[in-house]
């Protein structure tokens, strides 16, 4: 069986029907256990206090900023390589929702810097990676929007997310890349000395684990929409030609 059946759209929608109600139930679980233990269930930090918890939503948020991007990279390569739809439509549908983690992550940035640094927003070169990345995401979005030929459209934004992915590259490792940042080494390492203490790790875990799953349900939530708007504008089409 090959991988490439479910690119069919009819085969996508088939499938993705009665599993998306399943991603949005463990979502919301994982989600509602993550953030009520983080948020409520776990100590104030002996250095930060209790704004330590904003970890929570930062770390999930950052994380599917940039990951979002990069799974748009993968849709486009497809769409470049096999011009299956459905991959560049699922590019299409996950932009608006990385655009928005973005977000999240830039003010929830802003929270936990002002009393950690004394300032909201700094030229840090994490932070600047990721603002740029948000402007690489609004481009995107809107050159999908400017071009009404939605085969150009999709040649154009794939060529813009294979540009926008070295400032994905940059977010992910500027802690590494410049040390002398403002912004703190990673939560999440393959070296437990670096890893956040276990009483903060595991609800963080779990929390990640709903924004992965909020995100795969809004994409396929997006993308069952745009399927069915691209085959609204085929039957306008035939009915504006018959």
């Amino acid at each position: 069986m090959s991988l490439w059946k479910y690119a069919n759209p009819s085969e996508f929608m088939r499938i993705t029907g009665p599993v998306l109600p399943v991603v949005w139930v463990l979502a919301a679980a994982c989600m509602a256990v993550g953030l009520g233990w983080g948020f409520f269930a776990t100590p104030d930090d002996y250095q930060q206090g209790s704004t330590v918890k904003i970890l929570f939503l930062h770390v999930p948020a950052a994380l599917m900023a940039i990951n979002t991007w990069f799974m748009m990279l993968v849709a486009s390569l497809i769409w470049f390589i096999r011009r299956h739809h459905v991959s560049a439509l699922a590019a299409k549908a996950a932009a608006p929702v990385g655009a928005v983690m973005t977000v999240v992550t830039l003010l929830t940035g802003a929270i936990w810097g002002e009393p950690m640094w004394n300032t909201a927003w700094a030229w840090d070169p994490r932070l600047t990676s990721f603002f740029i990345l948000f402007v690489f995401y609004l481009g995107y979005i809107a050159l999908w929007a400017a071009i009404e030929d939605p085969d150009k459209a999709a040649d154009l934004t794939a060529i813009l997310c294979m540009v926008g992915s070295v400032f994905a590259v940059l977010s992910r490792y500027a802690v590494f890349f410049w040390s002398q940042g403002l912004h703190q080494g990673p939560s999440l390492s393959l070296d437990k000395q670096e890893n956040v203490h276990d009483v903060f790790y595991f609800p963080l875990i779990i929390s990640i684990a709903g924004f992965v799953l909020l995100f795969v349900a809004l994409v396929l939530m997006r993308t069952r929409t745009e399927i069915r708007l691209r085959r609204l504008r085929a039957l306008q089409e035939m009915e504006a030609h018959a």
